[in-house]
């Protein structure tokens, strides 16, 4: 890890210029825990509107260290979560593991040299597989206590970026809530929008298919999407597991729907929903 007064830092980018503050409030959180700082060091200099940063890559050893020693497992289980934001959001690097460091750093390594940062992406991944190994604790905590199923996505954000299934991690971002879902016809290319069917019973909730958004055409046709009993695809069956072991029933409901088959409302194709919603995550 870079030591706190290395001139590295203030080589070092965020999304507003410089940042070389990290390592000073790096060194108070580590020092003692507290929200109000991780959150400025998060928002201000870490990530920003799904984009990270050289001091991301320098700052994520450090927070794996906090994770990993604090007895607070709340603090644990916040790291963790936020930590995988990071990793999910990361653009460059994947399956091409025999690379030193990302492509868009050669500015920074005329800077400081490329042993500096094969240094400093080497720790990341070292820190990423850190994170990793807190998963079943995360969970196992998650499990026994009263937490949100917004909350409870972001955990499986998390869990799938750090199995490298970033894809999955992308959709679950970009429907958090779950309350819509929005595929994309193989065959037309057109949206295909994913509602659940409101109704007094959720355990009866299913999802319907529309050619439009709902939100502004309210009567329109809705489409049956025929689910499945049991989940072939084993990504689908591995986040069906993990979304039951902490307890987020909404999403286990969807994914039997999410992995069905549906007509495609603008053209009548048949269509397998999951591999129509990923697909405008390909990376």
């Amino acid at each position: 890890m870079l030591k706190w007064d290395s001139d590295v830092w203030g080589k070092l980018r965020g999304p507003y210029s410089s940042a070389e503050n990290v390592s000073v409030l790096l060194q108070q959180l580590m020092r003692q825990y507290s929200q109000e700082i991780f959150d400025e060091i998060f928002q201000e200099y870490l990530y920003h509107q799904n984009t990270i940063y050289t001091v991301t890559y320098a700052a994520m050893p450090f927070l794996a260290q906090i994770a990993c020693s604090t007895s607070d497992a709340e603090v644990r289980k916040e790291l963790f979560i936020n930590c995988g934001i990071i990793e999910a959001s990361r653009r460059e690097g994947h399956g091409h593991e025999e690379e030193s460091f990302p492509e868009s750093w050669g500015e920074l390594a005329e800077d400081v040299g490329s042993s500096v940062c094969t240094e400093l992406y080497r720790e990341y991944l070292e820190a990423i597989g850190k994170l990793k190994a807190l998963t079943e604790e995360v969970f196992t905590y998650t499990a026994r206590h009263s937490i949100d199923e917004t909350e409870k996505r972001y955990i499986l954000i998390a869990d799938a970026a750090y199995r490298g299934s970033y894809m999955l991690a992308d959709m679950l971002m970009t429907f958090i809530n779950g309350d819509e879902y929005v595929a994309v016809c193989p065959t037309c290319e057109n949206d295909i929008f994913i509602w659940p069917y409101e109704d007094n019973s959720v355990e009866n909730e299913i999802l319907l298919a529309y050619e439009q958004d709902p939100v502004f055409q309210i009567d329109q046709e809705s489409h049956v999407i025929v689910p499945v009993t049991s989940f072939a695809d084993e990504e689908i069956r591995t986040l069906a597991e993990r979304a039951e072991a902490i307890g987020e029933q909404t999403l286990v409901r969807h994914l039997y729907y999410l992995a069905g088959e549906t007509l495609c409302p603008s053209c009548r194709e048949k269509i397998s929903v999951w591999p129509s919603l990923l697909s405008t995550f390909s990376r």
